[in-house]
């Protein structure tokens, strides 16, 4: 039999962009369309457009040469910056769109979750859209009948079921669709990004659901941008740039490469220009960079020594109660800890408008050996939202002097256990010895 049960080869995609797509016309469209089309024709003219120049048709290739094989049971990865083609070669593997070159062999019941609400009907109800589902699958309804109970129980939406979906939150119906994808026994699942809607309690239950999938024998396609989950729940793992794959294998080694790749990071990342700066109306950076105590800017922080991230940015509205929160991310992806300005006197109050600079400061022996990764947000309060998130927007390396004088102590072999490294206190107490007596068996008296 068979293993290899995705075969792509060759993959291009090619998208049109700027060009005005053409669409399906109702009589009354026709109607209207002609009745309007000499005034528009007098309106281009007014504005100095030419009636018949070609609008602007910008060609853009999603995917090129894209070739791999994906065995029955594996859990497989796919990473990479937003616009890498990700998402578009889940969609082709899924069947919603067709490559522009080369093909795809897949063998087995494909189950895609791409988009929130991806093949619900929104008039119908959820139970309705669980057995429109099955159906689609090829499941007779005696099949679904026997899923039924354990999909709204995973879903937890069984107060609902008899609700149209078009009621649901986006909670909800993230919820009913991933149960429905997991549960319905596709023999290949393929999941996007969309459980970052879910809260983290259920994506936990999602990606030991995803787990339990890959342990069945079945096959998992999944695209993340949570790094952890990724070297989690994945063997091997793919990552798209440009459209193209640019490395492949074991997922802990392509997660890491990724981040190492990253073309933001430094030790200082500066935006000179404010219209490319990250923000909004409310709030924009202008400036992340590592410090030492003494003031110096370094991609190298001495494991014995404080350093700070120091951030600058711009608020552009008085009354706002913003809270910058920055990141430690490793190697792996994992979030080592994260921290928020705790400086009461702004912590609940709004701060004015005007250029301001924040630095959270990181004490010595903290973090363990390896390259870190910084990652900032800004949250506003009253009500609370989220303005931006910069992901691995800078990054450094901490080192190690070996000078005896830090956790790692004499010790010069690897230390790599732990992702964090406190030198924490140790007290040693020195006791009296104390002489044990012992009786020799031949003296030893024994009682019946």
């Amino acid at each position: 039999m068979n293993d290899i049960v995705v075969h792509a080869e060759k993959i291009d995609k090619l998208f049109h962009i700027g060009a005005k797509q053409g669409s399906y016309n109702t009589f009354r469209d026709t109607v209207t369309n002609a009745f309007t089309a000499p005034f528009r024709r007098i309106g281009k003219i007014l504005r100095g457009q030419a009636s018949g120049a070609a609008e602007l048709d910008e060609e853009l290739w999603a995917l090129k040469d894209v070739s791999f094989e994906i065995k029955r049971g594996e859990v497989v990865g796919f990473i990479g910056r937003n616009g890498a083609g990700k998402s578009t070669l889940l969609k082709i593997l899924s069947r919603i769109t067709e490559p522009t070159n080369g093909y795809v062999d897949i063998t087995g019941r494909v189950g895609s979750l791409l988009e929130v609400g991806t093949g619900f009907h929104p008039e119908l109800t959820g139970r309705e859209n669980i057995y429109l589902n099955g159906a689609i699958l090829g499941m007779k309804r005696i099949e679904i009948n026997k899923k039924f109970d354990e999909i709204v129980a995973f879903s937890e939406v069984d107060k609902f079921i008899d609700t149209p979906v078009k009621h649901y939150s986006s909670g909800m119906y993230l919820r009913l669709a991933f149960a429905v994808a997991a549960h319905l026994e596709p023999e290949i699942l393929i999941v996007d990004e969309v459980l970052t809607v879910g809260d983290a309690r259920f994506q936990r239950k999602c990606l030991s659901k995803m787990a339990d999938i890959g342990k069945e024998g079945r096959t998992v396609l999944f695209v993340s941008h949570n790094m952890p989950a990724v070297t989690r729940l994945c063997e091997r793992a793919y990552q798209l740039d440009q459209g193209m794959i640019i490395r492949s294998g074991p997922s802990r080694e392509v997660v890491s490469s990724y981040l190492l790749s990253d073309s933001h990071t430094a030790a200082e990342r500066v935006w000179s220009d404010p219209s490319q700066a990250p923000g909004n109306d409310v709030v924009s950076l202008r400036a992340v960079r590592i410090r030492t105590r003494d003031g110096l800017i370094t991609d190298l922080v001495d494991v014995t020594k404080p350093f700070g991230v120091e951030m600058e940015y711009d608020i552009h509205q008085s009354g706002c109660i913003l809270l910058p929160i920055v990141y430690f991310i490793n190697e792996d992806g994992l979030c080592l800890f994260e921290s928020s300005d705790s400086d009461a006197s702004w912590r609940r109050s709004p701060r004015p408008e005007g250029r301001w600079t924040s630095t959270a400061w990181v004490p010595e022996n903290l973090l363990a050996e390896g390259t870190i990764f910084v990652t900032l947000s800004f949250v506003k309060y009253n009500p609370f939202s989220g303005q931006l998130k910069e992901q691995n927007v800078i990054s450094f390396r901490v080192v190690d002097n070996m000078d005896g004088n830090s956790v790692r102590g004499d010790w010069l072999g690897k230390k790599d256990s732990g992702v964090v490294r406190p030198m924490l206190k140790w007290q040693d107490e020195r006791r009296e010895s104390h002489k044990t007596n012992y009786i020799s068996d031949d003296k030893a008296q024994v009682k019946s």
